[in-house]
C-alpha cells in the first residue's frame, strides 16, 4: 500500500452548504436563516449559556460556600500503615506507593497518628500531625518534611 492508494471513506467529508444563490437552489432568499429576529441579523452571535432572554441556568441554581483554588489535597497515611511496611530503610512516597498505601507519589502525603510505633523509622512526607511526629521521634526515628 502506498500513499497514492489511500482513499478516504465515502461520507467522511461533507460538502459545504452554499446559500444565497437564488430560490431554485433551495437555499435562497433568506439563506436558511428564517424571517426577522436575532438569528436572521448579521453578526448574530449570542454568548454561551444565553437562553433567549429566559433567566439562564447558571443564574437559577443556588450558589453556596467557597471553593479555594489553592486547596492542598493530602493523601492520608496513618502510623499503623507505616508499621505494616517491613522496611528498616527510609519510608517515602515511592515506598508508600509501591506498597499500595497511596495512589500517586507525586501528590502530597500527610502522616497522621493512629496506633503505637516501637521501632525507629525514617519517614519522609509532605506534612505530619504533631502527635504523629512526636510518636516517630519518641521511638527513635526521624520525621523529614518534603516540599509540597
Amino acid at each position: 500500500m502506498k500513499l497514492n492508494d489511500l482513499v478516504r471513506p465515502h461520507g467522511s467529508r461533507k460538502k459545504r452548504k452554499i446559500v444565497g444563490r437564488g430560490e431554485s437552489s433551495g437555499h435562497g432568499k433568506t439563506s436558511c436563516r428564517g424571517h426577522k429576529g436575532q438569528g436572521q441579523r448579521a453578526g448574530r452571535g449570542t454568548i454561551l449559556g444565553f437562553e433567549g432572554g429566559q433567566n439562564p441556568l447558571i443564574r437559577r441554581i443556588p450558589k453556596r460556600g467557597f471553593n479555594s483554588r489553592n486547596k492542598k489535597e493530602y493523601q492520608i497515611v496513618s502510623i499503623d500503615d507505616l508499621i505494616k511496611i517491613k522496611s528498616n530503610d527510609l519510608i517515602g512516597p515511592e515506598v508508600l506507593e509501591t506498597k499500595g498505601f497511596i495512589k500517586d507519589k507525586n501528590k502530597p502525603v500527610k502522616i497522621l497518628s493512629g496506633g503505637e510505633i516501637s521501632k525507629p523509622l525514617v519517614v519522609q512526607a509532605h506534612a505530619f500531625s504533631k502527635s504523629a511526629k512526636a510518636l516517630i521521634e519518641k521511638a527513635g526515628g526521624k520525621a523529614e518534611c518534603l516540599k509540597v
